[in-house]
């Protein structure tokens, strides 16, 4: 499994990004974790296959229909073990 964070920029609080995200990634069997961060960013940890991740960025870049999604900064994590996909 890969394993990667993502900083997601733009309107992105406020507009029910984490509990769509959360929707998504059950949807897809992606665990990890999502967080709304002080700077108005929202940061996510994704597992899953590379299929599921991309499948998981291609949704990222729209996100819930009042989010406005500017920039996506991906970067590679080492191996984690996720129970499941959770709101932080």
């Amino acid at each position: 499994m890969a394993v990667k964070r993502l900083l997601i920029s733009g309107k992105v609080q406020a507009v029910f990004y984490r509990v769509s995200a959360k929707e998504m990634a059950d949807r897809l069997f992606i665990t990890g974790w999502v967080r709304n961060l002080p700077t108005g960013e929202v940061e996510a940890i994704i597992s899953g296959t590379e299929l599921q991740i991309q499948q998981f960025l291609e949704w990222a870049w729209k996100g819930p229909k009042k989010a406005v999604v500017n920039n996506i900064i991906v970067h590679q994590e080492p191996d984690s073990n996720f129970d499941g996909f959770r709101i932080k």
